[in-house]
């Protein structure tokens, strides 16, 4: 007989009831865990629904965070226009710009950003104030160009080549707005964008020409400004009651910010690249690479250095927004040292400080001459001569 056709027969006994009664068991434990099993995977699938609605829907908030740290020599072209004037010295170790990222969040965004100590997360009223979010692009994007501009006349007015500025059209860049404005407050009264041409009939070109007004009237006088509108032509008289300043009440004010409108006339146009980025935070940054690029030797010394800060034509650096946030930037960068401007609270600088920890410097300048001064600290080669070619 071939023992591997062998077939059982329909005789053989059934398992033993004590089998059966293990496979019951089984089964009862996996239903048990079945019963468990299923809320939680529920439960799971709705919270992965849940974080991907909140990761969709826009809340009114907007975040204020670490943005980037890049060298400026990357974005620095001249024309042969330029080059016929002056000699390029290439950047032997770039000098870093930085930047905040700013954009309206989601409601994941939002909770992030609350539990994230380096991200700001503001309101409405608090990130545009009076403006609209357009209106605040078209401002942020005009005052980085006018900050290119000055950076130019600065650096270039530094080393000696022939440089002129002007003062142009008065243009509302923001409000002040009191904590109980009048009806005829200017806060309700003008809108950023606004050119002024008129104060009670007498011409405004300039300025200097509202300050010279204003400075003959006392907070609360009413007067009547003859305005054109944002992307209007129409002449509009507006009547607005003048206030005093919350700093000094002794000095009267219109409740405005006016925009950096004025023009230089430089001998040659270097293209700084932004890219789109807004605001006049990198004034100081692009000033000093401007005298790096036109001036042999290394102005940095070879250290990895950053800079932030407004500047003036009186070579003074200004304050800046986000200063903790640039920080975290900075040291994301590898920079060592970064240079801020002096004028910041005593709270931003301590804030910046104790991100910045042992591996970044923070160095505050009051002006154009504290920097260079602080660069050649670090061992640069400072401003050895203006590169005209005669």
């Amino acid at each position: 007989m071939d023992d591997d056709n062998i077939v059982m027969s329909s005789s053989v006994l059934p398992p033993p009831v004590f089998v059966r009664k293990d496979k019951q068991f089984t089964d009862s434990s996996r239903a048990r865990h079945l019963w468990w099993a299923l809320p939680l995977l529920t439960i799971a699938w709705l919270a992965i629904v849940a974080i991907l609605c909140a990761s969709l829907v826009r809340v009114q908030y907007w975040e204020v965070a670490p943005g980037t740290a890049s060298p400026v020599s990357n974005r620095l072209s001249f024309d042969s226009q330029a080059l016929n004037q002056v000699t390029r010295y290439p950047a032997e170790t770039p000098l870093l710009f930085v930047t905040a990222f700013g954009g309206q969040m989601s409601a994941l965004d939002a909770v992030i950003g609350w539990i994230d100590s380096d991200v700001a997360v503001q309101t409405y009223k608090e990130h545009f104030g009076t403006s609209t979010p357009t209106e605040q692009r078209r401002l942020g994007f005009e005052s980085m160009t006018s900050a290119k501009q000055i950076a130019e006349f600065v650096a270039f007015n530094r080393l000696g080549l022939d440089v002129s500025m002007k003062y142009g059209k008065v243009v509302v860049e923001q409000l002040v707005c009191l904590d109980l404005p009048t009806r005829l407050s200017a806060c309700k009264q003008l809108n950023p964008g606004d050119t002024i041409t008129a104060l009670d009939g007498e011409a405004i070109a300039t300025l200097d020409d509202l300050i010279r007004i204003v400075a003959n009237y006392v907070p609360g006088d009413v007067v009547t400004l003859s305005v054109i509108a944002h992307q209007t032509s129409e002449v509009v008289d507006k009547r607005v009651q003048l206030i005093a300043d919350p700093d000094d009440p002794q000095r009267t004010l219109v409740g405005f910010i006016p925009a950096d409108t004025r023009t230089v006339d430089l001998p040659f146009e270097v293209d700084i690249d932004t890219n789109r980025i807004g605001g006049p935070s990198a004034g100081l940054a692009f000033t000093l690479a401007l005298l790096d690029e036109l001036t042999p030797g290394d102005l940095v010394g070879g250290t990895k250095v950053a800079a932030t800060g407004t500047i003036s034509d009186d070579e003074s650096v200004g304050a800046i927004g986000a200063l903790h946030q640039k920080t975290v930037a900075v040291k994301a960068a590898g920079a060592k040292v970064f240079l801020v401007p002096a004028s910041q609270s005593e709270e931003e600088i301590a804030s910046a400080r104790q991100v910045a920890g042992s591996s970044l410097r923070i160095i505050p300048v009051a002006n154009l001459t504290e920097a260079l001064n602080a660069l050649a600290d670090l061992g640069g080669s400072g401003l050895t001569n203006a590169t005209i070619q005669l």
